[in-house]
């Protein structure tokens, strides 16, 4: 069975968990981590940065501030910048112990450095596209290297792209990404999948998502018809939470449901081979159709047009045989509705 590979992106979600529920945030991660588990996810993903080297003080909010209040983007950076390498370094041996992969996104070279010994891939994210310094040195270190195309032309895309493999980069995702949190659904633009996949055929292509959740997850169920084989996804314990990105999150059940789809999908889509299929075998033979008498024939006589009328089932001469029937003779009694075969004529 054929899935796609799925990456629950805990980001900083679990500080929010960890004050409503009275736990440290790591314990707070670590229940994250079991919850991903259980919903049967590839992939534990968290973010490492420090506000004072991801941001200048005065930067703004471009997020949704009705969902998330916080005005400008150093104070939200700051409330969940406190883990550092022994935290990370805990939860990658944790992640690895549920059987899943571990990878954070680092925002700075010293996240990069302590990350290295601990990732399974990096993940590099649509902010840093630009950033052609970081993104050398991330592919020189010889890991996989994953990376978000959100806001971004298509140039820009294969400059990156450039670059990273310059560095020796060889194993590479890039994930079709709209920077905008939540996203409507309407500028989601899933078709952009496909045209990453033409234009960079020697990359695979995933899809970062950050659509709200729907009853059915049809959103990433429709992105891995159009061809994702990676796909992320903010995951939190509580899509009611206030703050950074409870409000386009998936919970566990979301996730759970998006995997069924995939093995459904994956089931109904089957094989592209055109052939009979093994239950297709009795009902082809019975719902075909045979050349049948229309009338009562005795030994000798001449079959003509008027004498043959296609019908069910498929057991004897088929109707793109007709031309060779017509004008023979029957070799013995029949009646009408004998269902001809070729030892009768």
């Amino acid at each position: 069975m054929k899935k796609p590979y799925v990456i629950a992106e805990m980001g900083v979600n679990f500080y929010d968990t960890a004050r409503v529920l009275g736990i440290t945030p790591l314990d707070a991660a670590k229940l994250y981590i079991d919850k991903a588990a259980e919903a049967g996810i590839d992939c534990a993903k968290f973010q490492s940065y420090k506000a004072d080297t991801i941001v200048s003080k005065n930067s703004p909010a471009y997020w949704d501030t009705t969902k998330e209040p916080t005005k400008t983007q150093y104070e939200l950076f700051l409330k969940h910048d406190s883990f550092g390498e022994k935290e990370y370094r805990e939860l990658c041996d944790y992640t690895h112990a549920k059987g899943m992969d571990f990878t954070s996104t680092p925002f700075d070279y010293a996240s990069a450095d302590y990350l290295e010994d601990m990732v399974d891939f990096y993940k590099i994210s649509s902010s840093d596209l630009s950033n052609l310094p970081f993104i050398r040195y991330i592919g020189s270190k010889g890991k996989p290297v994953y990376m978000s195309v959100g806001a971004a032309y298509l140039s820009e895309v294969d400059v990156a792209l450039r670059v990273l493999k310059e560095s020796g980069c060889k194993d590479i995702v890039i994930f079709h990404c709209v920077l905008s949190y939540p996203t409507d659904p309407k500028n989601a633009n899933l078709r952009i999948i496909e045209t990453l996949k033409k234009d960079f055929p020697e990359v695979r292509v995933g899809f970062s998502d950050h659509v709200a959740p729907d009853e059915t997850m049809m959103t990433l169920a429709a992105a891995y018809m159009l061809g994702a084989e990676v796909i992320e996804k903010h995951f939190t314990l509580d899509k009611t939470l206030p703050g950074n990105d409870h409000y386009h999150a998936g919970e566990p059940e979301d996730f759970k449901k998006a995997i069924a789809n995939f093995k459904w999908i994956d089931t109904v889509l089957g094989s592209n081979e055109k052939t009979v299929l093994d239950c297709e075998i009795i009902p082809r033979r019975e719902a075909r159709r045979s050349l049948v008498l229309t009338r009562n024939m005795k030994a000798g006589e001449v079959i003509t047009a008027t004498d043959l009328m296609p019908k069910r089932p498929g057991t004897g001469i088929s109707p793109e045989f007709v031309e060779i029937v017509l004008g023979r003779k029957v070799v013995r009694e029949l009646e009408e509705d004998t269902i001809l075969t070729w030892d009768m004529i």
